[in-house]
């Protein structure tokens, strides 16, 4: 199984939740497809695009039932990171985590799957 990880506000996810579907975030929407990250990518992208961000949540997706719309593209640095082209239905979801923020403005991983 290869997981692949969505960080997004508990708003958005709430409203992904109310729908049935993930349209995707702002940012999301602005680059037309849905920015995820591999574990080993997740802390990065938290510490880059999320910092200081409270009330976030963090989903899980197994890459290999999102079909042909995930495309690995490089980005930061080179990383090929996952990107799918389409929303996702929110059934599509392993599981969704609250991302606890420190007193420092980082987000705390411990005990999630990153």
């Amino acid at each position: 199984m290869s997981l692949i990880y969505k960080i997004a506000s508990a708003e958005e996810w709430r409203a992904a939740q109310a729908e049935g579907r993930f349209m995707g975030a702002p940012v999301d929407l602005a680059d037309g497809f849905i920015h995820f990250s591999t574990a080993e990518q997740a802390r990065e992208t938290a510490a880059k695009h999320f910092a200081g961000r409270d009330g976030l949540m963090l989903l899980a997706l197994e890459s290999a039932q999102l079909g042909e719309a995930l495309k690995w593209e490089p980005s930061r640095g080179g990383q090929l990171f996952p990107h799918l082209y389409r929303p996702f239905e929110t059934r599509e979801t392993l599981w969704a985590k609250p991302l606890p923020m420190r007193a420092d403005g980082t987000h705390d991983f411990e005990g999630l799957a990153p």
